[in-house]
């Protein structure tokens, strides 16, 4: 299986026509970023039984992308059902990405997450070296769609923040790609979905729990949790990152000199 993109052509890629890719961002967005496993299992057969019946570009994509999800999700709740599903993802998502005739608005969602299934393959397999080859693929994800789409960077941040301490170089992506989807958020808000920034300000809390940036991390939180009302992104996890760094602040203010701990130097702290 060949796994980088050797043999693909790596150039700037042609104009694309930003409603075209926001329509397909809708068609796409109830298989991305699906955290519940029950909704995930029911979506992953009704792709399946889509693309059985009609083996269309767009199903196509889908299911490739559904299969990114089910490696993210489930390959580590099973000991044999669901291996495989990354590299299932990966061949799918590469088929599409060679092809010259592949819709070139389709590319920011086939690119983004077949550097993403390949940094899985490498998780699954313990091959780390793909990881190194993951990120190759991101930054050419990157260097060609990010100014249009927030994949390329929330993928590669996503996946960086999970990565062991000695890829510490690629580790920071884990801030700066979801600092930079904040800023072209705050430039155009309609670079990414609100379910999409609730994800994003968790991950930016996240990555940022020391004391230096308390303020703005439960700041980021409470619009991590404003953004997702029906818990389908990034808010149980806000919610829960919330409750831990008040309560550190709480323990801190409690063992801190009395003169410290008057309710007017204690905001938001527990009683």
């Amino acid at each position: 299986m060949a796994m980088t993109a050797t043999n693909s052509v790596i150039a700037q890629s042609p104009s694309l026509d930003l409603s075209k890719v926001k329509a397909y961002e809708h068609q796409l967005e109830d298989v991305m970023e699906i955290i519940d496993t029950t909704i995930l299992k029911t979506k992953l057969k009704e792709v399946e039984a889509d693309f059985t019946q009609n083996s269309s570009e767009i199903n196509k994509v889908r299911l490739g992308i559904i299969y990114h999800e089910t490696a993210l999700n489930l390959t580590f709740l099973s000991k044999s059902s669901y291996k495989g599903y990354a590299k299932k993802s990966f061949d799918i998502l590469t088929v599409l990405f060679e092809s010259k005739t592949t819709t070139k608005e389709l590319m920011p969602f086939i690119a983004s997450h077949r550097a993403s299934a390949l940094s899985l393959i490498g998780g699954e397999t313990k091959k780390l070296g793909l990881v190194g080859e993951a990120f190759t693929l991101f930054e050419q994800a990157v260097n060609e769609y990010s100014e249009i789409s927030y994949l390329p960077k929330f993928l590669r941040g996503s996946v960086a923040e999970n990565l062991p301490f000695f890829f510490f170089k690629k580790r920071k992506f884990a801030k700066l790609d979801m600092q930079s989807i904040i800023d072209k958020q705050n430039n155009n808000p309609n670079y990414a979905s609100p379910k999409i920034m609730s994800f994003v300000y968790w991950a930016w809390a996240n990555q940022h729990q020391s004391e230096k940036y308390r303020t703005e991390s439960l700041s980021y939180l409470n619009k991590a949790i404003s953004f997702d009302k029906n818990y389908e992104g990034g808010r149980k996890r806000a919610e829960d990152l919330k409750a831990k760094i008040s309560m550190i602040f709480c323990i801190k203010m409690q063992a801190a000199p009395a003169s410290w701990t008057t309710p007017s130097n204690r905001p938001g702290c527990c009683s």
